[in-house]
């Protein structure tokens, strides 16, 4: 953004009434959208988890909670209002321990479009993440989802990468 240029809400219309954003002027191009959840489990509630000695009703925690992820972000639209309904290209979760006691969820979305796959992103990882606290609340309250953040996006008017 320059100086000359003061940030706007995109979608507040005429009036300051909600309005979707109109794409229809936009290239179609190819999106790419990462985004990252931070889930603090404790390190024993982790070793069961790994181990798959966690016994939960709705089957393995991190298998359970990367189709969850993947299961939301083809929902975005119907979640937050005035998102667009995208046809994902292609949607992929990852887990990682990355503490004894902590996991990065990652989600990466794709689309070939005229809008950006950020939102789709950022629901699929934070969706996993409640998915995972969900299924381990049972062993302890004291779980965190700590951050839920967009990490990388490319093939719009502006591409974004925050690594760390």
């Amino acid at each position: 953004m320059s100086e000359s240029t003061s940030p706007s809400l995109t979608h507040v219309g005429p009036g300051g009434l909600p309005a979707m954003v109109n794409v229809g002027g936009k290239a179609v191009t190819a999106r790419l959208a990462r985004a990252r959840a931070r889930v603090v489990l404790g390190a024993e509630i982790l070793k069961l988890v790994q181990a798959g000695d966690l016994p939960t009703r709705k089957g393995p925690v991190f298998q359970t909670a990367i189709i969850a992820g993947v299961m939301a972000a083809k929902k975005t639209a119907d979640l937050i209002p005035l998102c667009h309904p995208l046809g994902l290209d292609d949607c992929q979760l990852t887990i990682e321990v990355v503490q004894p006691d902590a996991i990065i969820i990652e989600c990466t979305a794709r689309v070939t479009g005229k809008t950006g796959i950020e939102m789709e992103a950022l629901t699929g990882a934070s969706v996993a993440a409640l998915t995972v606290y969900d299924m381990c609340k049972a062993m302890s309250h004291n779980i965190v989802i700590e951050q839920v953040r967009l990490v990388e996006k490319t093939g719009g008017k502006s591409d974004f990468h925050h690594e760390g």
